[in-house]
């Protein structure tokens, strides 16, 4: 037999072994196996994210001045600034922190409400497939729920309402990016992204090592993706 035909032959035994290995679970055990999964993915990204240098102290997520304000930023500090630029550093992404918790009830809600088509798509997507689900299902009531936060943290900074002031004329004239234009929805916009990227990281962390999740449900189900 030629290594051609070996190898054809190898690969259709692989991919008939991880059709058996979905095929023994049940609809119900790989639908309530991918819901645990992602409640316990959400769960340790909120964890990870909403205390004390959640975001200030991960260089993986925290928040930094926006672009048009670091083209100043040495001007700043040379003229005495420097402190205020790193008041409201810290100020953005103590809002971060302060908001991400309140993710975690919308994100299970999202898990609750999820379809078998869209577990279908999640269990044979790619590493971040349950990631972009929860983008398309909470981005919007999570910018809701995160922008109020973030203005009660940043509203008495005044270094932040001269931003606003700076970024709104310099938007129509082309000079500011539009998601950068207000100070309170960009800080909003980082930390969903933040949100997202721990989601990310911690789903693939399931993906790769199935056995080190705390479901036995989760165990049985990512598992067999790897047979």
């Amino acid at each position: 037999m030629s290594r051609l035909l070996l190898g054809l032959t190898a690969l259709s035994l692989s991919l008939s072994a991880h059709a058996l290995g979905l095929a023994d679970i049940s609809g119900s055990d790989a639908t309530g196996g991918l819901k645990d999964a992602l409640i316990q993915a959400s769960g340790a990204a909120v964890g990870k994210l909403g205390v004390a240098d959640g975001f200030l102290g991960n260089p993986k997520v925290k928040i930094p001045l926006p672009d048009s304000m670091k083209k100043t930023e040495s001007a700043m500090r040379m003229f005495g600034m420097g402190k205020k630029a790193d008041e409201l550093v810290i100020r953005m992404n103590r809002a971060a922190e302060a908001a991400v918790p309140e993710a975690k009830v919308l994100l299970v809600n999202s898990v609750k409400q999820m379809s078998v088509d869209d577990a279908k798509s999640i269990l044979t997507g790619g590493d971040d497939s349950a990631t972009q689900y929860f983008k398309k299902t909470t981005s919007k009531p999570l910018t809701e729920k995160f922008l109020p936060i973030v203005q009660k943290a940043t509203e008495n900074v005044q270094l932040a309402q001269q931003y606003n002031k700076f970024a709104e004329a310099g938007s129509r004239f082309g000079l500011v990016k539009k998601d950068q234009a207000n100070l309170e929805q960009y800080v909003t916009q980082k930390t969903l992204d933040g949100l997202y990227l721990m989601m990310a990281d911690e789903e693939k962390s399931i993906r790769k090592n199935p056995m080190g999740a705390a479901s036995e449900l989760v165990k049985k189900v990512f598992g067999s993706l790897g047979k």
